[in-house]
């Protein structure tokens, strides 16, 4: 596994050559000034304060991060490979800082990014696959390049479901040929939900500061929810897609996974940004001048906010003795308490069609023949020759370690089948049934029609409307499947059983991300569901054991 390759070299580097050389630090502060949170909880406001005063370097920041993954990779298969380059990284980091220097609140924070997102260094841009290992792109995605600028340490790939869910009819969430099957940690064999699998395992359990995750349709909100932490799902065209492995440029955006709303919207604000390489971001009404996404982050967040229920959606998916549901409809209270207005029956009017139409999915299906066969074409190295997606369809039935045929090629055979893609007339007629769909039918007309600012959802049945027109959504913490919820396994990880994590979304118009981290800010701090939650498995090394 490419993991083990650069673990055992990363190790020996983080005993020898920093020994010897020594960390760069600033004035070390007195034992009494320095506190040293525990990395499951810790936040970046904490660790920059740790880091301020010299009680710890980023380099030992690096070091502990890495021993963690260490503990319980072998068993949870959430990070694909470690960047072998991070401690020299964080040195420099820590002389800048040394210096007088620091580029900002993510300067020497660890963040792990998901194995679609590009990375010109020595790690794989492979989606899981072995059909892109070798695979080189020319240059840094573009969020990948802010986060570098921001100071941010890109310290490793994380696992993910095989291009990001989107091959097999018969897989399981969180399984890649290049990793094998990532679990997340509060129950034993637990689904960690797809495909942003191992970046919220990995945030859940204090891995590094935060991930990175993409999201085409859940891939984002449904991973947090499984491991009980905050996934911003921005507007599509929010943060570029520049040099990351595509499903459909209509729908795909990339946000960031973390254990807090703030620590979100922080990482969220470093990568924001126009880019004249992913025209979905010239959309973007704020140009050069974003909102202050960390500022939005206030108590009085839900103050005097109309927030509307789709109760057409939620009894779609269950009545209140659906824990899930029930525990939704209990929470309405407290966001009342909150200052929020309520406002019943926000319906989806199209919802029914949405549920009964395979139109989003041939759209999605032609998008990415389109889209991956430009992503191919934009390769630096591409050792395998793919050149399209019916390359990489037998690439993957003939090579041994992608579990084909037992692990199908579904998803693909059908896309080719049609003999369509995204420049056929067809397909303009498909994308305006889907803008239909989720906007007037919708989320857009849901929050037109009643006033609102946003409407709230289990995030269970959230990301579906959003994902057709490309509108942001929120996930924050809710609860836990209770004790006498039914065990549903397959493949041998479970899906539904107690002590499963769920959370609670707040979704708003498109570019509304400032509001929406606002009412989800308000909401946590008034909950602390996070707080609530045990794991069965976590990591135990803390900074003082490799100071």
């Amino acid at each position: 596994m490419i993991f083990g390759r650069h673990l055992s070299s990363l190790v020996a580097l983080l005993y020898t050559s920093v020994g010897v050389l020594g960390y760069p630090t600033c004035e070390k502060a007195s034992a009494g000034d320095c506190a040293y949170p525990s990395l499951v909880n810790a936040t970046s406001d904490q660790l920059q304060d740790g880091l301020s005063k010299g009680c710890f370097t980023s380099a030992d920041l690096v070091k502990a991060y890495v021993e963690r993954i260490h503990e319980v990779n072998s068993t949870l298969h959430m990070v694909l490979e470690i960047n072998p380059d991070a401690i020299q990284i964080a040195q420099c980091l820590d002389e800048e800082r040394k210096n007088g220097n620091t580029r900002g609140p993510l300067h020497g924070l660890p963040i792990l990014v998901k194995d679609l997102i590009g990375t010109n260094d020595k790690m794989e841009t492979a989606a899981g696959s072995y059909a892109l290992v070798g695979a080189k792109v020319p240059e840094d995605s573009t969020v990948v390049a802010k986060l570098r600028e921001s100071g941010a340490i890109i310290l490793g790939k994380t696992s993910l479901s095989e291009w990001a869910n989107f091959r097999s009819s018969d897989s399981s969430d969180g399984w890649n040929a290049r990793g094998g099957q990532t679990y997340a940690a509060y129950i034993q064999n637990q689904t960690p939900s797809g495909s942003s699998s191992g970046s919220a395992v990995s945030a859940d359990l204090g891995l590094a500061l935060a991930a990175l995750g993409t999201e085409t349709y859940g891939s984002i909100l449904w991973p947090s929810e499984k491991s009980n932490i905050v996934g911003i799902k921005p507007t599509t065209g929010l943060t570029s897609r520049h040099m990351t492995i595509p499903i459909s440029n209509r729908q795909d955006t990339i946000g960031p996974m973390a254990r807090t709303v703030k620590d979100a919207a922080m990482v969220l604000q470093a990568i924001v940004g126009q880019d004249p390489k992913d025209n979905y971001t010239l959309a973007s009404p704020f140009a050069a001048c974003f909102p202050d996404y960390v500022a939005a982050c206030k108590s009085s967040g839900l103050q005097g906010k109309r927030i509307g229920i789709p109760r057409n959606v939620v009894s779609h998916y269950g009545g209140k003795d659906n824990p899930v549901v029930s525990a939704f409809e209990a929470t309405i209270s407290e966001i009342e308490a909150a200052g929020a207005t309520i406002v019943e029956d926000a319906n989806f009017t199209a919802y029914e069609e949405f549920t009964n139409s395979d139109t989003y999915g041939e759209m999605t299906a032609l998008d990415f023949i389109s889209n991956i066969a430009n992503y191919l074409s934009s390769l630096k190295t591409n050792p395998n020759k793919l050149d399209s997606l019916n390359d990489i369809r037998n690439f993957t039935q003939h090579e041994p370690l992608e579990d084909y045929p037992d692990r199908d090629t579904h998803l693909w055979d059908l896309a080719l089948f049609v003999g369509l893609n995204n420049t056929s007339p067809e397909f303009w007629l498909m994308y305006q049934e889907v803008l239909r769909i989720g906007g007037d039918g919708g989320i857009l007309g849901a929050l037109d029609r009643q006033n609102l600012d946003a409407v709230i959802l289990p995030t269970a049945v959230a990301p579906g409307i959003p994902a057709m027109v490309g509108s942001p959504a929120i996930t924050v913490p809710l609860g836990v499947l209770p004790e006498g919820t039914p065990e549903f396994k397959d493949r041998g990880v479970v899906y539904s059983a107690p002590g499963i994590p769920f959370g609670i979304s707040f979704l708003g118009a498109k570019w509304s991300e400032e509001q929406l981290i606002g009412m989800a800010y308000a909401f946590e701090q008034r909950t602390l569901r996070r707080d609530q939650l045990r794991r069965i498995i976590e990591p135990k090394t803390e900074l003082r054991d490799v100071l």
